[in-house]
């Protein structure tokens, strides 16, 4: 699997997104790893895996999110600015 980003959750958790294929089917992965005591992080099953022909719906909705986000002052537009800079 292919690593793309990896994003700090807390002190032990992380949230990777990764690209990957299994028995000829690709898809992208988006998955809390966690760390324990020294050893590698391990993927847990807190995760969702989108087919890359979902990905345009996927991205529409997070979209609309993002919206409802603003809408109940969750964030504010200047946060969406800053990630897409």
């Amino acid at each position: 699997m292919s690593e793309i980003i990896e994003l700090p959750k807390n002190s032990r958790e992380t949230y990777q997104f990764r690209l990957g294929e299994f028995k000829g089917h690709k898809f992208i992965d988006m998955r809390i790893f966690v760390k324990e005591d020294g050893k590698n992080p391990c993927p847990t099953k807190k995760g969702l895996t989108v087919s890359p022909t979902l990905w345009v719906q996927f991205r529409a909705a997070l979209v609309q999110v993002e919206a409802a986000m603003v809408a109940a002052k969750w964030l504010d537009e200047e946060d969406l600015s800053e990630t897409q800079r």
